[in-house]
């Protein structure tokens, strides 16, 4: 497998899980009153009209590339709270010397963190990724289960990461919800929301299913070019008028 660029456990809600940094100064916390309801189903298209002018995110690449569940959740893992040129470089690494579980055990600690570095917390990972392919050997056959409750019970997984396993590994219907999706769809106006765990829920109440899937990749690619979470590039937005610019101060 080749390619390119580019939450729940200790690990994902605490360490890896880092509160997002926001301008100090708020501007008001809900669209202005009158306003008509956010057409969320324009809002989607237009992302996807605009999606091939920006780089997808780096779990997505590596899905379209044939990758498995297992390379899914190793490469979703490396990814947290590290940049997706990091995690793309680090997954490529490791995977060609593990791509199964039985691989991964074979490897010691130090090996995986030196294949794995400079991914976030790297040390916390590797053993992570050791004792997750323990499990899935001894429980699962060395299959990743692809159900929500028993992705949660692995070391190191939280929501967001079984979602995007869902989605990317096994093609279910799941909302993957990290600080871009929770920090854009509050820019707009749709939830309301403190957290991307409640942010989640409120998109499985509101959002059209149809949307589910894709949601997460076109709002991580949007983030990370147009919708930044500091000074985003209002003046390149695709669907600038259609945003409030909920709590932004500041626009380039």
């Amino acid at each position: 497998m080749v390619f390119t660029k580019q939450s729940s456990p200790a690990t994902e809600r605490s360490i890896l899980k880092m509160p997002e940094k926001r301008p100090k100064k708020k501007a008001p916390s809900k669209a202005p009153p009158g306003q008509t309801p956010f057409n969320i189903d324009r809002f989607v298209d237009t992302l996807k009209a605009q999606y091939r002018h920006w780089d997808a995110p780096v779990i997505t690449l590596i899905a379209s590339h044939g990758g498995s569940p297992f390379e899914i959740l190793v490469s979703t893992i490396l990814s947290l709270r590290t940049k997706d040129e990091v995690t793309a470089k680090a997954a490529r690494r490791i995977l060609a010397r593990a791509r199964t579980p039985a691989e991964m055990r074979k490897l010691d600690p130090e090996t995986i963190e030196k294949l794995i570095y400079p991914v976030g917390f790297y040390p916390t990972k590797a053993r992570q990724l050791r004792r997750i392919s323990r499990i899935l050997i001894e429980k699962y056959d060395s299959q990743v289960p692809d159900r929500m409750d028993a992705l949660l019970a692995l070391p190191g997984v939280g929501r967001k990461t079984a979602n995007l396993v869902l989605v990317e590994g096994f093609g279910q219907e799941a909302i993957c919800v990290d600080t871009h999706v929770h920090r854009i769809s509050n820019r707009i106006g749709y939830v309301d929301t403190p957290s991307p765990e409640k942010t989640e829920f409120a998109l499985r109440d509101k959002l059209p299913r149809k949307h589910w899937v894709q949601y997460n990749e076109l709002l991580v690619a949007f983030g990370q070019v147009i919708c930044r979470p500091v000074s985003p590039w209002c003046s390149r937005c695709p669907v600038a008028e259609m945003c409030p610019r909920i709590n932004v101060e500041k626009t380039r």
